[in-house]
């Protein structure tokens, strides 16, 4: 298992933090999604290396950026 951690800029509610973790769940491999909205920070647990742009892609599906 990896887990990384990316900050997301732009969440303001628990609706932003539900889109994101929906997305990003949605990654192939990913086992685990965990969204603090105070600091942005998105803890990713997967069972392969991700790739930054696949996260990128599915934070911008949410309407959301990755610092």
């Amino acid at each position: 298992m990896t887990t990384t951690t990316y900050t997301v800029t732009g969440m303001t509610c628990g609706h932003c933090v539900a889109s994101v973790r929906e997305e990003v769940a949605g990654i192939s491999g990913v086992v685990q999604v965990d969204v603090a909205l105070d600091s942005g920070a998105v803890e990713i647990t997967s069972d392969r290396e991700l790739d930054r742009s696949e996260v990128e892609a599915a934070v911008a599906e949410a309407g959301y950026a990755l610092a």
